[in-house]
């Protein structure tokens, strides 16, 4: 079974990443990639493909899924209220309990 690995689109601050690298998990930025500005299919798209969770705050992701799109993972947070430490913490105890199999077409809400 394959530990989970994350795509952060670019809502997501990429000091998330740099804590998430730090304890060696694998996760993968809208920027690192050179997808700045592309569109959420082309994110959520790429996320598939590249077998990642995608991590975001943008609602449109969830209109996306209820219409059938197919993804690896989703984790939805509200920006209002859910900061680095919050996104940090969550997805570094889905990396530790969940494998790639369990977040297949799920949606997970931090």
């Amino acid at each position: 079974m394959a530990r989970l690995r994350f795509y952060l689109d670019e809502n997501v601050p990429v000091e998330v990443a740099r804590q998430l690298r730090a304890r060696g998990i694998d996760v993968v930025t809208g920027g690192d990639l050179g997808l700045l500005g592309a569109t959420d299919q082309v994110h959520l798209a790429t996320a598939l493909k590249q077998e990642r969770v995608l991590c975001t705050y943008d609602a449109d992701f969830l209109h996306l899924v209820a219409t059938g799109a197919e993804h690896a993972g989703i984790v939805f947070g509200q920006q209002e209220t859910h900061y680095i430490g919050e996104w940090v913490n969550w997805l570094s105890l889905m990396h530790a309990v969940y494998r790639s199999e369990e977040m297949w077409n799920r949606v997970e809400y931090l």
